[in-house]
Protein backbone atom coordinates (compact mmCIF):
# COMPACT_ATOMS: atom_id res chain seq x y z
CA UNK A 1 0.00 0.00 0.00
CA UNK A 2 1.23 3.40 -1.05
CA UNK A 3 1.41 6.03 1.40
CA UNK A 4 3.04 9.80 1.90
CA UNK A 5 4.44 11.08 5.50
CA UNK A 6 3.26 14.77 5.77
CA UNK A 7 5.69 17.29 8.10
CA UNK A 8 5.88 20.82 8.85
CA UNK A 9 9.11 22.54 9.09
CA UNK A 10 9.61 26.47 10.33
CA UNK A 11 12.79 28.18 11.53
CA UNK A 12 13.00 27.41 15.00
CA UNK A 13 13.70 23.55 14.47
CA UNK A 14 17.27 22.60 15.42
CA UNK A 15 18.95 20.98 12.15
CA UNK A 16 20.02 17.71 14.27
CA UNK A 17 16.68 16.59 15.52
CA UNK A 18 15.49 17.28 11.84
CA UNK A 19 18.31 14.91 11.05
CA UNK A 20 17.07 12.35 13.39
CA UNK A 21 13.68 12.69 12.28
CA UNK A 22 13.98 11.82 8.44
CA UNK A 23 16.48 9.44 9.32
CA UNK A 24 14.06 7.75 11.30
CA UNK A 25 11.36 7.76 8.25
CA UNK A 26 14.55 6.73 5.75
CA UNK A 27 14.75 3.44 8.22
CA UNK A 28 11.15 2.23 8.35
CA UNK A 29 10.68 -1.56 8.01
CA UNK A 30 8.33 -0.15 5.21
CA UNK A 31 9.42 2.77 3.71
CA UNK A 32 7.32 5.39 2.53
CA UNK A 33 6.15 6.06 -0.78
CA UNK A 34 6.60 10.05 -0.69
CA UNK A 35 8.08 12.46 1.76
CA UNK A 36 6.16 15.80 1.47
CA UNK A 37 7.82 18.64 3.42
CA UNK A 38 6.35 21.91 3.96
CA UNK A 39 8.75 24.57 4.77
CA UNK A 40 5.92 27.01 6.43
CA UNK A 41 7.65 30.37 6.00
CA UNK A 42 11.44 31.13 5.68
CA UNK A 43 14.19 28.89 7.09
CA UNK A 44 17.59 29.04 8.52
CA UNK A 45 20.04 28.03 6.38
CA UNK A 46 21.41 25.25 8.54
CA UNK A 47 17.68 23.70 7.70
CA UNK A 48 17.98 24.42 4.19
CA UNK A 49 20.78 22.91 3.83
CA UNK A 50 19.63 18.91 5.72
CA UNK A 51 16.58 19.54 3.39
CA UNK A 52 18.67 19.61 0.57
CA UNK A 53 20.99 16.84 1.69
CA UNK A 54 18.52 14.61 2.50
CA UNK A 55 16.45 15.75 -1.25
CA UNK A 56 19.23 14.27 -2.83
CA UNK A 57 19.70 11.15 -0.50
CA UNK A 58 15.37 10.72 -1.40
CA UNK A 59 14.16 10.99 -5.01
CA UNK A 60 10.70 10.77 -3.22
CA UNK A 61 11.01 13.82 -1.54
CA UNK A 62 8.59 16.84 -2.31
CA UNK A 63 9.11 20.29 -1.15
CA UNK A 64 6.26 22.83 -0.46
CA UNK A 65 7.38 26.67 -0.08
CA UNK A 66 5.38 28.71 1.90
CA UNK A 67 6.44 32.61 2.11
CA UNK A 68 5.44 33.43 4.99
CA UNK A 69 4.57 31.38 8.17
CA UNK A 70 1.26 30.23 8.61
CA UNK A 71 0.89 28.25 11.37
CA UNK A 72 0.97 24.30 11.67
CA UNK A 73 -2.73 23.65 10.97
CA UNK A 74 -2.66 25.98 7.62
CA UNK A 75 0.63 24.04 6.77
CA UNK A 76 -0.51 20.80 6.86
CA UNK A 77 -3.88 21.69 5.29
CA UNK A 78 -1.28 23.01 2.04
CA UNK A 79 0.61 20.19 2.34
CA UNK A 80 -2.07 17.56 2.08
CA UNK A 81 -2.87 19.03 -1.36
CA UNK A 82 0.46 18.01 -2.47
CA UNK A 83 0.23 14.31 -0.74
CA UNK A 84 -0.23 12.40 -3.39
CA UNK A 85 -1.44 8.75 -2.04
CA UNK A 86 -4.71 8.98 0.13
CA UNK A 87 -3.00 7.07 3.25
CA UNK A 88 -1.20 9.99 4.72
CA UNK A 89 1.10 9.65 8.05
CA UNK A 90 1.78 12.99 10.27
CA UNK A 91 5.07 13.22 11.57
CA UNK A 92 6.72 16.15 13.49
CA UNK A 93 10.16 17.44 12.88
CA UNK A 94 11.47 16.60 16.04
CA UNK A 95 10.68 13.83 16.67
CA UNK A 96 12.06 10.31 15.97
CA UNK A 97 9.70 7.15 14.71
CA UNK A 98 10.65 3.83 15.48
CA UNK A 99 11.34 1.36 13.00
CA UNK A 100 8.03 -0.35 12.52
CA UNK A 101 5.92 2.32 13.27
CA UNK A 102 4.61 2.55 9.47
CA UNK A 103 4.65 -1.04 8.81
CA UNK A 104 2.05 -1.87 11.77
CA UNK A 105 0.12 1.28 10.99
CA UNK A 106 -0.74 0.02 7.22
CA UNK A 107 -1.44 -3.26 8.76
CA UNK A 108 -4.51 -1.99 9.99
CA UNK A 109 -5.33 -0.04 7.44
CA UNK A 110 -5.18 -3.51 5.07
CA UNK A 111 -6.83 -5.20 7.73
CA UNK A 112 -9.88 -2.87 8.27
CA UNK A 113 -11.17 -0.92 4.61
CA UNK A 114 -13.93 0.70 7.50
CA UNK A 115 -10.37 2.33 9.45
CA UNK A 116 -9.87 6.25 9.02
CA UNK A 117 -7.43 7.32 11.09
CA UNK A 118 -5.00 5.20 13.40
CA UNK A 119 -2.48 6.64 16.11
CA UNK A 120 -0.60 4.91 18.93
CA UNK A 121 1.04 5.77 22.15
CA UNK A 122 3.90 7.69 22.26
CA UNK A 123 7.40 7.87 24.54
CA UNK A 124 8.57 11.21 26.05
CA UNK A 125 12.00 11.69 26.29
CA UNK A 126 14.32 14.58 27.32
CA UNK A 127 17.38 15.20 25.35
CA UNK A 128 18.38 11.91 24.79
CA UNK A 129 15.97 9.42 23.02
CA UNK A 130 17.48 6.39 25.55
CA UNK A 131 16.04 8.70 28.37
CA UNK A 132 12.08 8.21 28.46
CA UNK A 133 10.33 9.34 31.29
CA UNK A 134 6.49 8.77 30.74
CA UNK A 135 4.28 7.22 27.96
CA UNK A 136 1.04 9.03 26.90
CA UNK A 137 -1.10 6.13 26.22
CA UNK A 138 -4.29 6.53 24.58
CA UNK A 139 -7.49 3.90 24.65
CA UNK A 140 -7.86 1.52 21.45
CA UNK A 141 -11.27 0.52 20.47
CA UNK A 142 -13.88 3.22 19.14
CA UNK A 143 -16.25 3.23 22.12
CA UNK A 144 -13.09 3.99 24.44
CA UNK A 145 -11.98 6.64 22.50
CA UNK A 146 -15.34 8.15 22.19
CA UNK A 147 -15.37 8.62 25.87
CA UNK A 148 -11.91 9.41 26.27
CA UNK A 149 -11.94 12.33 23.57
CA UNK A 150 -14.68 13.85 25.94
CA UNK A 151 -12.18 14.70 28.95
CA UNK A 152 -8.46 14.53 26.39
CA UNK A 153 -7.16 14.61 23.38
CA UNK A 154 -7.97 10.91 21.91
CA UNK A 155 -5.03 10.49 19.19
CA UNK A 156 -1.68 11.36 19.29
CA UNK A 157 -1.33 13.59 16.28
CA UNK A 158 2.73 13.28 16.05
CA UNK A 159 1.84 9.32 15.01
CA UNK A 160 -1.54 9.64 13.34
CA UNK A 161 -2.00 8.49 10.16
CA UNK A 162 -4.89 8.70 7.85
CA UNK A 163 -7.06 8.76 5.08
CA UNK A 164 -6.21 12.18 3.45
CA UNK A 165 -9.86 11.91 1.61
CA UNK A 166 -12.11 11.44 5.35
CA UNK A 167 -9.92 14.56 6.51
CA UNK A 168 -10.51 17.06 3.58
CA UNK A 169 -14.45 15.47 3.83
CA UNK A 170 -14.75 17.39 7.65
CA UNK A 171 -12.74 20.37 6.71
CA UNK A 172 -9.16 19.41 7.23
CA UNK A 173 -7.42 21.18 9.85
CA UNK A 174 -9.75 23.93 10.87
CA UNK A 175 -8.73 27.20 12.45
CA UNK A 176 -8.34 26.73 16.47
CA UNK A 177 -5.71 27.83 18.15
CA UNK A 178 -3.11 25.37 19.95
CA UNK A 179 -6.38 22.68 19.29
CA UNK A 180 -6.43 22.13 15.45
CA UNK A 181 -5.35 18.63 15.61
CA UNK A 182 -8.00 17.56 18.53
CA UNK A 183 -10.90 19.59 17.04
CA UNK A 184 -10.40 17.61 13.88
CA UNK A 185 -10.83 14.23 15.55
CA UNK A 186 -13.79 14.90 17.31
CA UNK A 187 -15.19 16.27 13.47
CA UNK A 188 -13.93 12.77 12.72
CA UNK A 189 -15.93 11.05 14.91
CA UNK A 190 -19.11 12.64 14.90
CA UNK A 191 -18.96 12.03 11.25
CA UNK A 192 -19.13 8.16 12.25
CA UNK A 193 -15.49 7.56 10.68
CA UNK A 194 -13.82 4.88 12.39
CA UNK A 195 -10.51 5.34 14.69
CA UNK A 196 -8.36 3.73 16.55
CA UNK A 197 -5.07 3.53 18.71
CA UNK A 198 -2.17 0.62 18.31
CA UNK A 199 -1.21 -0.39 21.90
CA UNK A 200 2.00 0.12 21.87
CA UNK A 201 4.75 2.92 21.37
CA UNK A 202 5.85 3.44 17.99
CA UNK A 203 7.31 6.92 18.22
CA UNK A 204 9.48 8.88 20.21
CA UNK A 205 8.36 12.17 21.50
CA UNK A 206 10.98 15.39 21.78
CA UNK A 207 9.42 16.66 25.77
CA UNK A 208 10.86 19.57 27.17
CA UNK A 209 9.76 21.71 30.47
CA UNK A 210 9.11 24.16 27.52
CA UNK A 211 6.10 22.06 26.34
CA UNK A 212 4.24 22.13 29.95
CA UNK A 213 4.92 25.98 29.79
CA UNK A 214 3.20 26.64 26.43
CA UNK A 215 0.51 24.58 28.12
CA UNK A 216 -0.43 27.24 30.84
CA UNK A 217 -1.50 30.73 31.27
CA UNK A 218 -4.21 32.87 30.99
CA UNK A 219 -4.54 32.64 27.01
CA UNK A 220 -4.21 28.80 26.79
CA UNK A 221 -7.25 28.70 29.71
CA UNK A 222 -9.14 31.46 27.77
CA UNK A 223 -8.84 29.41 24.47
CA UNK A 224 -9.75 26.46 26.38
CA UNK A 225 -12.78 27.40 27.77
CA UNK A 226 -13.57 28.36 23.74
CA UNK A 227 -12.58 24.84 22.75
CA UNK A 228 -15.05 22.92 25.02
CA UNK A 229 -17.88 25.92 24.34
CA UNK A 230 -16.68 24.39 20.81
CA UNK A 231 -17.07 20.75 21.81
CA UNK A 232 -20.71 21.19 23.22
CA UNK A 233 -21.89 23.14 20.35
CA UNK A 234 -21.45 20.47 18.58
CA UNK A 235 -23.07 18.16 20.53
CA UNK A 236 -19.92 15.96 21.75
CA UNK A 237 -20.55 16.96 25.26
CA UNK A 238 -23.12 17.74 27.40
CA UNK A 239 -23.14 20.97 29.62
CA UNK A 240 -22.02 19.42 32.89
CA UNK A 241 -19.29 17.82 31.12
CA UNK A 242 -18.13 20.88 29.95
CA UNK A 243 -18.28 22.83 33.16
CA UNK A 244 -16.44 19.65 34.61
CA UNK A 245 -13.98 19.65 31.71
CA UNK A 246 -13.08 23.85 31.96
CA UNK A 247 -13.02 23.90 36.51
CA UNK A 248 -10.13 20.94 36.09
CA UNK A 249 -8.26 22.63 32.87
CA UNK A 250 -8.48 25.92 34.01
CA UNK A 251 -6.60 25.23 37.32
CA UNK A 252 -3.60 23.35 35.64
CA UNK A 253 -3.37 26.21 32.84
CA UNK A 254 -2.83 28.92 35.75
CA UNK A 255 -1.18 26.65 38.77
CA UNK A 256 2.78 27.51 38.41
CA UNK A 257 4.47 25.93 35.58
CA UNK A 258 6.87 23.27 38.23
CA UNK A 259 3.69 22.53 39.52
CA UNK A 260 2.30 21.66 36.10
CA UNK A 261 4.64 19.38 35.47
CA UNK A 262 4.07 17.24 38.29
CA UNK A 263 0.36 17.33 37.42
CA UNK A 264 0.90 15.99 34.13
CA UNK A 265 3.35 13.54 35.07
CA UNK A 266 1.56 11.97 38.20
CA UNK A 267 -2.05 11.71 37.04
CA UNK A 268 -2.00 12.27 33.00
CA UNK A 269 1.29 10.00 31.59
CA UNK A 270 2.44 6.73 32.79
CA UNK A 271 5.80 6.38 33.91
CA UNK A 272 8.40 4.16 32.15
Amino acid sequence: MEFSVLLSLYRKEQPTFLRQSLDSILAQTMPPSEIVIVEDGELTDELYNVVDEYQRKCACMKIVKLEKNQGLGKALNEGLKHCSYDIVARMDTDDISKPERFEKQINEFENDPELCAISCWIDEFYNDCNNIHSTRKVPETMEEIVKFGKKRNPLNHPAVMFKKEKIEKVGGYMPFYLFEDYYLWVRLILEGCKVKNIQESLLLFRANSDMYRRRGGLNYALTEIKFQKKLRELGYINLWEMMVNITIRMTTRLIPNKLRIRVYKTFLRKKK
